[in-house]
């Protein structure tokens, strides 16, 4: 049977992280996670949509009992974005008061918004909290957070896959590459 070609590689100018490097990575953070929990039960929590490709590789690389939630949420407005503030249209299924946490996300970028939600999340009373994050991109933090698992910083350009969307597309990739300026301006 012949390899078929996916045909959003054309839109792809550069391969940032390949797929057998985002593997090992999450294998890395899966391992380190599954020795500080052992014992314990965490709770891994994401935010729909876009965390649900790293957070299933990472829960198939942890070797400890755990339970996973999901919140989904919904930016208010422009304003409301830039101060952070979001509305929960998904709230958490699973109590998490006196339970170890760790909040699971694909990309930390300004801080506003995950800092918003830790805050959220704080308020609960977990017994402990700790974030995991793959993709760390710094260059536009306004607020720092916290990332106790930390996988790759990414350059300050517009990249998708392996989760990473523009405008709902990409996100299947299997790796993370730079998106060609003229698919961001198009759309």
């Amino acid at each position: 049977m012949s390899e078929i070609k996916n045909p959003l590689m054309a839109d792809i100018k550069e391969v940032i992280f390949t797929a057998e490097q985002i593997q090992e990575k999450v294998d890395f953070l899966g391992k380190q996670i599954s020795f500080d929990y052992q014992d314990k039960t965490p709770i891994f929590i994401g935010i729909l949509k876009g965390v649900f490709i790293f957070m299933a590789d990472l829960l198939r690389s942890i070797t400890i009992d755990c339970q996973v939630d999901f919140l989904a949420i919904s930016n208010y407005s422009s304003h409301a974005r830039s101060q952070g503030e979001v509305r929960l249209v998904k709230d958490l299924d699973l109590p998490i008061r006196d339970r170890h946490v760790v909040f699971v996300e694909d990309v930390i970028d300004t801080g506003l918004t995950l800092n918003y939600l830790l805050k959220n999340l704080q308020e609960r009373k977990p017994k402990s909290l700790e974030v995991c994050v793959l993709f760390n991109k710094p260059a536009h933090r306004l607020i720092e957070i916290p990332a106790r698992y930390c996988g790759y910083d990414l350059p300050d350009r517009f990249v998708v896959g392996y989760g990473l969307d523009h405008n709902e597309k990409y996100r299947n990739l299997d790796f993370v590459g730079l998106l060609k300026a003229e698919k961001i301006h198009s759309s």
